[in-house]
């Protein structure tokens, strides 16, 4: 019989290192070693966790520069829709894992494998991500997680790789940090509570900026394209320095509470800058240039889309129904938005467009109108509360003399 291939999604970490030897040394498999870069590691690390794939026995290891398209398919759009779950957290990692399981699913294609493999644990999201892009975009293809199926424990997993000669830390890490473009999220003994706050050290990015810095963000059809002035060939790159420009300052620090895909709480900390700035910033610029229907639309399908997202559901055609509508939506959201930076919090200052709505030739809120008379006003007052009036003439037993005489 020939030996079956499986690709293997490769982190270089205790669960997906002790995948590759079970696969390989164990069950046989000819491995395939798969690590998607969307933003989280460097050139440093991509080789050490290269090097370790080859140690463990893969035939061939693969590495995948999956930034730019990690932005064209998803972020783009949560920036579009200002999506915050629960209106705090940008989906730093449920966004990553979406783009990590596709990029997978095209090496396992190509590769012609007969699986496909994660190291997901039972107990969390990310199983459901991988397994449902999996199982659409590779019917027919086997999928492997022994983590999970096995049940393993993290000493188990130590004293199995101690024993094929493989060594790897016992000590666990305080805190558990997953790094990527669109942030970084930070899970600890705190998070595993309803109660308490992540200790200063726990934060990924020290807090050494004390004086304000006025920032300007650039928007052109509702994707950022200049920071302070100097324009960006992508916006990844725009992201990657608005991250270092702001982190210091503590800014995009906060714990969501959510609702996991397997139907129980969840608490985590997060570390944003970027993409909080980004969403906030485009808000506010979108509140100026879009009519209130659009915005009130735009809530309401993006609201939805941030969360079949989250539950990995990224391939349903309605998601692509609704990335149509936001496209769409931000033909005029283009132009400038200030703000001011500080330790631990920011303001914007306002923006400048030439959409801007709030345009001084139709009259200035509470001051003038140039647009209508008091005539107009009258009119349109008794036209536009003429149902609720009649209403109420109807079924109002103290409007019934009124109603009576009309």
């Amino acid at each position: 019989m020939s030996v079956k291939k499986v690709v293997l999604g490769f982190s270089g970490g205790l669960d997906t290192t002790y995948c590759a030897l079970h696969l390989n040394a164990e069950l046989g498999y000819e491995l395939v070693s798969v690590t998607v870069d969307t933003g989280g590691f460097s050139p440093d690390e991509l080789a050490r966790i290269e090097a370790h794939a080859y140690r463990l026995g893969v035939r061939k290891h693969i590495t995948i520069d999956a930034v730019r398209p990690y932005y064209d398919r998803i972020l783009r759009y949560l920036i579009f829709g200002n999506v915050l779950k629960n209106n705090t957290y940008p989906l730093s990692v449920s966004a990553e894992r979406l783009s990590q399981a596709l990029a997978i699913a095209e090496v396992a294609r190509a590769e012609g494998a007969d699986a496909v493999a994660h190291g997901s644990t039972g107990a969390g999201n990310d199983q459901v991500r991988f397994d449902m892009i999996f199982q659409i975009e590779l019917p027919g293809v086997q999928i492997i997680t022994p983590i999970r199926d096995q049940r393993l424990s993290r000493e188990a997993e130590i004293e199995y790789l101690r024993a094929n000669g493989v060594e790897m830390s016992a000590e666990k890490a305080a805190y558990s940090i997953n790094k990527g473009l669109w942030g970084t999220s930070v899970g600890g003994r705190e998070t595993l509570r309803s109660h308490g706050l992540l200790p200063e050290s726990a934060w990924p990015t020290p807090v050494s900026k004390t004086e304000p810095e006025a920032l300007r963000i650039r928007f052109e059809q509702g994707e950022p394209v200049a920071l302070n002035g100097q324009p960006f060939d992508h916006p990844t790159e725009l992201i990657r320095a608005l991250q270092a420009l702001a982190a210091p300052f503590g800014i995009g620090r906060d714990i969501h509470v959510g609702d996991t895909i397997i139907g129980i709480k969840g608490r985590v900390g997060f570390e944003a800058a970027a993409p909080i700035l980004l969403l906030k910033a485009h808000h506010a610029l979108e509140k100026h240039v879009l009519t209130k229907w659009q915005l009130q639309w735009k809530d309401t399908l993006a609201q939805f889309y941030g969360n079949w997202l989250h539950e990995g559901q990224i391939l349903d055609p309605v998601m692509r129904d609704i990335e149509a509508f936001l496209q769409n939506s931000q033909r005029c959201v283009s132009g400038e938005v200030f703000l001011e930076l500080h330790p631990y919090h920011f303001l914007v200052a306002g923006i400048e467009s030439p959409h801007d709505l709030m345009s001084g030739r139709f009259g200035a809120y509470g001051e003038m109108n140039q647009g209508w008379t008091g005539e107009d006003v009258k009119g349109f007052t008794r036209i536009f509360g003429q149902q609720t009036r009649i209403w109420n003439l109807v079924n109002d037993p103290q409007n019934s003399e009124g109603h009576d005489k009309n």
